[in-house]
């Protein structure tokens, strides 16, 4: 390829890539831990570094919200650290050899877990996702390319030197993590058509950068979705708990992809509910959209657009939508989702198990927030995204999704007739 920069970051990542697979569980949970103590040591530079990219971003006029994403405090470096020390309890996946059977021709047969090899990551704002993606991929035997955006690069910089300083220290190779520190668009361009150097890309961020990716790719992609995800407050449902669950996934933290976009209210419990939902997301000053129903119920919503279905507003702003039944509720979600996070609130067993049937999501919930969507609330120590295709892997992605296998045969002698 023309891009030397790139070409020479992909032929360090193959060449770890190897040194990575033969590396056992110690060693890796040695550099893990290494890490995780070299954030805590050196949060100074890296929060010296986040206020450049703080301060840029307010410059550049970057909404409040949005900023959020940015932000690094001492609580969230501790909880990068704390991500990485997780991965280390976690069961090692690579080596894992699973469905062992005996043919009738003598041979045993079996599959291997292995790693993918290097995975390239193409990601905006938030710098957590660095130590995110970098714990993920080195637990599993995986170099990683990171390209995050041109707002959070003075903090990936940051991060990314300790941790390739701090696998140095214990003897690991420092190219098992890589940054494109070029944040031209076209640079991030050309990465996607290193097929030669990268197994696989994952895209985490807006919906225009998975777009951009899946249509310029010409790596294998595993796609994460954007979020336009939905409650719905079915006629059974307990009014004070679909209230708080509509206040938790849409407020909790606005700016993310598991946070609630859009309530579908069935209309024999529309006069209880709104006026209560209404009243509570009022103090959080929500703009809420809603049909003429809804309008009707309460003076402080405004009217919706065909749009407003399905938008991923990230922000305060949130549609209704009433529907006449719980077949009329399916209907539109699984029109207007996007395959990440879909909740009903209700006290009806049948709809329940219905619900988790017929919804088409890679998360569906019964009576709980969709805020849960996430890798560390799922036990995986992080996520490297949320995957909502049907292929490989759906849903928060963990170790098991950054692995591949193959098969292993051993025999005794046989020959094919």
């Amino acid at each position: 390829m023309e891009n030397k920069y790139l070409e020479e970051l992909g032929k360090r990542a193959v060449a770890a890539a190897p040194i990575l697979t033969s590396m056992g569980t110690v060693q890796k949970n040695s550099g893990l831990q290494a890490a995780a103590d070299a954030l805590l040591k050196r949060q100074d530079e890296i929060l010296a570094a986040n206020n450049v990219d703080l301060e840029n971003a307010k410059a550049n006029g970057m909404k409040k919200h949005m900023v959020d994403r940015l932000l690094l405090d001492e609580s969230r470096i501790a909880g990068m650290a704390e991500g990485l020390e997780k991965l280390i309890g976690l069961d090692d996946p690579i080596g894992e050899v699973v469905n062992m059977k005996k043919s009738p021709n003598g041979l045993m047969i079996g599959r291997k877990r292995v790693p993918l090899g290097v995975v390239g990551i193409i990601y905006e704002a938030r710098p957590n996702v660095t130590a995110d993606a970098f714990g993920l991929c080195f637990k599993t035997g995986n170099a990683v390319i990171l390209k995050g955006g041109s707002d959070a690069i003075n903090s990936n910089k940051k991060i990314v030197e300790i941790i390739r300083e701090s696998l140095k220290s214990v003897g690991a190779p420092e190219d098992a993590v890589s940054l494109i520190e070029d944040t031209n668009r076209q640079t991030a361009t050309e990465f996607m058509t290193m097929r030669e150097y990268v197994n696989v890309l994952i895209p985490r961020g807006s919906a225009g950068l998975i777009k951009a990716t899946i249509e310029n790719s010409k790596i294998p992609v595993i796609e994460t979705g954007t979020g336009n995800c939905h409650v719905y407050v079915d006629e059974s449902a307990d009014i004070e708990m679909a209230v708080n669950i509509v206040e938790n996934a849409k407020t909790q933290r606005i700016s993310v992809c598991n946070s609630c976009e859009s309530v579908v209210v069935h209309k024999n419990i529309a006069e209880k509910f709104i006026p209560k939902m209404v009243e509570r997301l009022k103090e959080y000053n929500v703009e809420i959209r809603g049909d003429e129903t809804v309008c009707g119920i309460s003076d402080y919503v405004i009217p919706a657009t065909d749009d407003d279905w399905g938008m991923e507003y990230l922000d305060y702003i949130i549609s209704v939508k009433t529907v006449s039944s719980f077949d009329e509720a399916v209907a539109h979600i699984n029109k207007y989702n996007t395959k990440h996070s879909e909740a009903i609130v209700t006290e009806n067993y049948e709809n329940a198990n219905r619900f988790l049937d017929e919804i088409d999501a890679a998360a569906v919930y019964v009576n709980a927030s969709t805020r849960f969507t996430d890798g560390f609330e799922f036990g995986f120590g992080a996520e490297i995204g949320i995957s909502t295709q049907k292929l490989h892997a759906r849903g928060p992605m963990g170790l098991e999704a950054l692995t591949t296998t193959k098969f292993i045969i051993y025999g005794n002698g046989q020959v094919r007739k």
